[in-house]
């Protein structure tokens, strides 16, 4: 089975595809028939810079042990896609060390199938082109993506499956870490539905300003992408996309495992072939 690995600044995703990709989901279930196939276990983890090559081997090996996986028999191939340079380096040290297997890990040279057409290709986020790589495969084109984690990022597909360009704006998170910290009368609150967009209380107007205001910018970018692009499917993926994307008018899909589902494709496009693991 292929391990795919996308390390954010603030979460860091794992999953594990079948070696036959017609396999159903697993627990994520199908929703529209666009999904990725194949993903049949995955975790979300908090991404902490400082762990060292063999502390992710251990990770790893127990998540995997958690569903009553041997990773010896397991693990045939690894993708990896890192926006954090010292997690980046530790998980190549970590498949030199621990692992015999085909590995990729997405960066400049490595073939995306994708033209990127940015005044400079090397200078947009690995994450960036594996969610551009996904969304085209599942939905075709032109498609925008929203990937709602530490930043929220806009990205714009062709019909012609070419990666155009996007936009990039502070996260949700952080955003109100922001107010938090510069408005000492303000506090933490729980990101549920107030009752009404006009909040009756601080608490129902921090409610109120994050859900609608953060899905506002949404809407509006991705209207002023279609503006473009022509008509076009936008699908939501990234840690907060399932808060955000119920307040959505744009949002017509929401993938968690994209980032996930583009790797896997690239790990293909680049000629490597999993071993067969050790249990056959």
């Amino acid at each position: 089975m292929l391990l795919a690995i996308d390390v954010g600044n603030t979460e860091t995703v794992v999953g594990l595809f079948a070696d036959d990709l017609a396999a159903p989901l697993g627990e994520t279930g199908p929703r529209d028939g666009n999904e990725p196939t194949g993903l049949a276990h995955h975790w979300r983890l908090s991404t902490v810079a400082e762990r060292t090559a063999d502390e992710h081997a251990l990770l790893i090996t127990q998540l995997l042990d958690l569903d009553g996986l041997d990773i010896d028999d397991t693990v045939s191939g690894i993708a990896v896609t890192s926006s954090v340079p010292l997690v980046t380096s530790n998980l190549r040290l970590m498949v030199a060390r621990w692992f015999d297997v085909p590995a990729v890990v997405l960066e400049p040279g490595v073939k995306s199938g994708m033209p990127i057409l940015y005044d400079n290709p090397k200078e947009v986020g690995a994450d960036r082109i594996a969610n551009a790589v996904g969304a085209h495969d599942l939905f075709g084109g032109p498609c925008v993506v929203v990937d709602l984690g530490t930043a929220t990022t806009f990205d714009a597909i062709s019909a012609a499956g070419e990666y155009l360009g996007g936009a990039i704006t502070p996260g949700v998170a952080i955003s109100l870490d922001a107010l938090f910290a510069h408005a000492a009368a303000l506090r933490r609150v729980e990101l549920v539905e107030p009752r009404s967009v006009i909040g009756k209380s601080t608490v129902e107007s921090i409610q109120s300003g994050a859900l609608y205001g953060f899905s506002g910018q949404v809407d509006g970018l991705c209207r002023r992408f279609a503006a473009v692009l022509g008509e076009c499917t936008v699908v939501a993926t990234g840690g907060l996309s399932e808060l955000i994307s119920p307040y959505s008018e744009e949002i017509e899909y929401v993938e968690p495992w994209l980032t996930l589902h583009g790797l896997r494709i690239i790990f293909e496009r680049n000629a490597v072939r999993p071993r067969a693991p050790r249990g056959d």
